[in-house]
């Protein structure tokens, strides 16, 4: 050992002999307690005692007196604002028909030639070009404010609503957000630190809090990453209690968020925040760094070399035992000289011109952090391609910083699974855990390209089966036993059960009979009765399209998009499931993008004179390109999680939240079959490389078979997520705690994609787990019928003999499932079955 070694090990030993003794003057913030129970002040502006000296790597400074770290707090409610807690299925009666529509059954559906459509090939780049970027309709009225102000957001365009920066705009600002494995949040004088500046935090495996175990399964009800550490806090001197928090060049995978000593100054430090990023990087431009910290330092390092030319390297040792690498490029001026204050503070003598970047070593990081320190992402581009049935799709990393240096970025295991063997070859040993997405791996790369090498380019209208394909043909006898209960069904009242005060229940309503309709046509063979069905669909449609709902549409401005007059009528938040505030956007518009599909696919003819309508609720949801000036990019689908967030503008301390990844599958199916309808093969091919993804990602974090090794095996039991936020997973929903609730959200509604991600594997252990059959005959309600219909999955021949029963309730129905579509689903899974069973004799598949 060097004799500056030995001087740093004697000084340490004395050190921690006499921190033993001290008393411990700083208590550590409980979880059951407030975010303020340490005092900022004490923090900021009291001294301790600091030795400086040389050690083996570089200038150790050493804090004199043992601090117990901050441990942060635990949210201990479901935060329901914005979420409407009522049941989301129709559960009204549904009267008998007083009469039965009755036509010739030998009359055709009229499908004359369709006029002119401008078609759409399949591009090189499927994200390239707008759906369109013509205003909405002019039946759609305008709106040039809305109920959420758009806090500290220096741009006019359209602003995504359910994106992972929110919360910098929402409420007053200081709600965390999830980049993956990394926390920040705006600290605002408050919080442990009291600081200025944005608080970073990374939450290990082992920090996560469980909730109780639920007797039925053993599995925990909720797991939960605790919130207000913060582990370092990158600030500025000249940021004080007038600090504004303003937020640019935001996009669909990253924001640029700035500190300003005032409302009118220029910034004095920038984070460009990017989904995944290494490094939480600031900028600065003059103004004087400070390093906080809430878990306090045992020992500042900083580095005698430099890892690149003009990067100064500090090594920050937590009481919590945690490392964290400070990096300092100096662009201009003097390199970055930090000196300890205290054990939360230690701050430079100097302006700073360059950029600080911080992150957490696990123990075997420091070697590609070195490498890749310098250079950070400002954002991402995403384009993608089709060839036949195999989709890709590439995220093309923008970046800033020191030139010739490659980027480090933590991908996602759903990432990892779909890796191009170019991509996978860049990976790294180095792993972070990540809040409610398994474990992260660092990549160096400034791109990565994902493969989905089976796309569903065979599902279509029919009931489907990945390795059967569609089902279109039935027995004679079965045709004849649904089409009884078909002609029932399509005579109800449509026009009242569409006519709704809910964009959601009335497209709920709009697409079970648009099933119905599309069953007796494709399946049963009655166009006649089919036209007549398809002629009073049309109608209650166009009471949407011509915008005479209950709560007519608007498109604002505010933030850009269409929503409900709702709540600009009735001043509730809440109202139609918070559509006003872009609550569920892609599960509302979804049930109308796929009515419009079946109408379309009925009648060709239709579709020229609705298509801007429904477009325009395509662009709202899943508009691909920046060109379309009305309407954000991917409002609802977040591509680096793979899937989508309902969660619009409420502020939250858990970040992003969706609760049915079936609806969210649905919205993507949805996409898929307008595309095909209006011949537009580009959302033809992005709904089909949507549906792909979803099963992946929805397999490996909502959906639970007994092999996943992503989310941890304290709650994987309970089978399926029920609300996957950011930051937890809470086995239960906002409309309460039934099992029936819980797992039934993630099965409606029952489409042809269905079978995709809800696998037979995982629906049979599910089934396994909650739904004997005697426990699902006593489900009450629409439930029943829900269950049943997805237990076809793993026994079509059970699930057709229930909804065939002589004494089969209609009550046991969703008003927006049908009866008609559950036995042509059922039936059609079990022909599939019979020639899997045929197949399988000569080795070629199985059921």
């Amino acid at each position: 050992m060097s004799p500056s070694g030995r001087l740093v090990f004697v000084l340490l030993t004395v050190l921690q002999v006499s921190a033993s003794h001290a008393p411990d003057d700083e208590q550590a913030l409980s979880p059951s307690l407030g975010r303020d129970k340490l005092s900022p002040r004490d923090i900021q502006t009291s001294s301790a005692r600091v030795i400086t000296c040389l050690g083996p790597s570089g200038t150790v400074q050493i804090l004199a007196s043992k601090k117990t770290p901050a441990s942060g707090f635990i949210p201990s409610v479901l935060e329901t604002l914005g979420h409407v807690t009522s049941v989301p299925i129709l559960t009204n009666s549904i009267p008998r028909p007083t009469s039965l529509l009755s036509a010739p059954s030998v009359l055709p559906i009229q499908q004359p030639p369709c006029p002119e459509i401008a078609i759409k090939m399949v591009a090189p780049d499927i994200f390239a070009d707008p759906l369109s970027t013509d205003p909405p309709p002019a039946n759609i009225g305008r709106k040039y404010d809305h109920p959420v102000p758009r806090l500290g957001i220096t741009a006019s365009s359209p602003i995504g609503t359910n994106k992972f920066y929110g919360n910098f705009h929402l409420a007053n600002q200081t709600s965390p957000t999830y980049l993956h494995p990394y926390a920040v949040s705006w600290v605002r004088g408050g919080g442990v630190t009291g600081s200025w500046g944005l608080a970073i935090s990374h939450v290990e495996g082992r920090q996560r809090v469980f909730g109780p175990t639920k007797p039925e399964t053993g599995a925990a009800a909720y797991f939960i990453n605790p919130v207000g550490i913060h582990s370092v806090c990158i600030s500025a001197r000249e940021l004080g209690s007038q600090t504004a928090l303003t937020t640019e060049l935001l996009t669909d995978f990253s924001a640029q968020v700035s500190l300003r000593p005032d409302a009118q100054a220029p910034a004095a430090l920038q984070f460009p925040l990017v989904q995944g990023s290494a490094f939480i990087t600031a900028m600065f431009d003059g103004a004087t760094p400070q390093i906080q910290t809430g878990v306090f330092f045992r020992t500042v390092t900083k580095s005698d070399w430099e890892p690149k030319p003009c990067v100064t390297k500090y090594k920050l040792h937590l009481e919590d035992g945690a490392t964290w690498l400070l990096y300092a490029y100096h662009t201009r001026g003097e390199p970055l000289d930090l000196q300890v204050t205290n054990n939360g503070l230690a701050q430079a003598q100097r302006p700073f011109y360059g950029i600080l970047q911080v992150a957490k070593d696990p123990g075997n990081g420091e070697v590609v952090y070195d490498q890749a320190c310098g250079v950070y992402p400002t954002g991402v581009g995403l384009s993608g391609s089709v060839d036949g049935a195999a989709g890709s799709y590439k995220f093309a990393f923008r970046k800033a910083g020191m030139a010739g240096t490659t980027l480090a970025m933590y991908a996602l295991p759903h990432h990892q699974s779909s890796f191009d063997g170019e991509t996978r070859a860049r990976m790294t040993g180095l792993q972070l855990q990540t809040t409610t997405k398994g474990v992260a791996v660092a990549v160096v790369a400034d791109s990565w390209t994902m493969v989905e090498p089976r796309l569903p380019t065979d599902m279509g209208f029919l009931p489907w089966s990945p390795h059967a394909g569609s089902i279109g043909a039935i027995s004679n006898s079965t045709r004849a036993f649904i089409h009884n209960i078909a002609r029932q069904e399509v005579s109800q009242n449509m026009h009242e059960q569409t006519n709704l005060n809910s964009m959601y229940f009335s497209g709920k309503a709009l697409a079970k009979f648009a099933g119905i309709i599309l069953a007796i046509h494709d399946l049963l063979g009655d166009q006649g009765l089919a036209l007549w069905g398809l002629q009073q669909l049309k109608v209650a449609f166009s009471r949407f399209s011509q915008n005479a709902q209950q709560f007519p549409l608007v498109y604002e401005s505010g933030w850009g998009g269409v929503v409900s007059s709702a709540t600009y009528v009735t001043g509730d938040t809440g109202a139609d499931f918070g559509n006003s505030l872009y609550n569920d956007h892609h599960f509302h518009y979804g049930y109308f993008i796929y009515t419009a599909a079946v109408i379309g696919h009925l009648d060709p003819s239709w579709v020229p004179a609705n298509k801007a309508y429904v477009d325009m609720l395509v662009r709202d949801i899943a508009n691909p390109s920046a060109r379309d000036q009305y309407f954000p990019v991917w409002r609802c689908f977040d591509w680096f999680h793979g899937h989508s967030w309902a969660h619009g503008l409420f502020d939250t301390l858990d970040g992003k939240d969706q609760e049915s990844s079936s609806e969210d599958t649905m919205h993507a199916y949805a996409l898929k079959m307008w595309g095909a309808v209006s011949g537009d093969q580009n959302l033809e091919a992005r709904g089909n490389l949507l549906l792909a993804l979803l099963a992946r990602s929805l397999q490996a974090y909502y959906l639970y078979t007994s092999t996943n090794q992503i989310q941890p095996r304290e709650f994987t039991g309970n089978k399926v997520a029920g609300i996957l936020f950011e930051n937890k997973i809470d086995h239960t929903t906002y409309f309460g705690t039934n099992i029936e609730y819980i797992q039934g959200i993630h099965m409606l509604p029952l489409l042809p994609h269905t079978p995709l991600a809800r696998t037979p594997q995982f629906v049979a252990e599910e089934w396994e787990t909650y739904f004997s059959r005697g426990r699902a005959q006593a489900v009450a309600g629409g439930w029943r019928g829900i269950l049943w219909g997805n237990y076809a999955t793993i026994d079509p021949r059970g699930a057709y003999a229930f909804f065939s029963a002589p004494g089969f309730d209609p009550s046991w129905l969703d008003g927006g499932g049908s009866l008609t579509w559950y036995l042509c689903y059922s039936a059609g899974r079990l022909l599939a079955c019979r020639v899997l069973l045929v197949l399988s004799a000569f080795g070629w598949g199985l059921c």
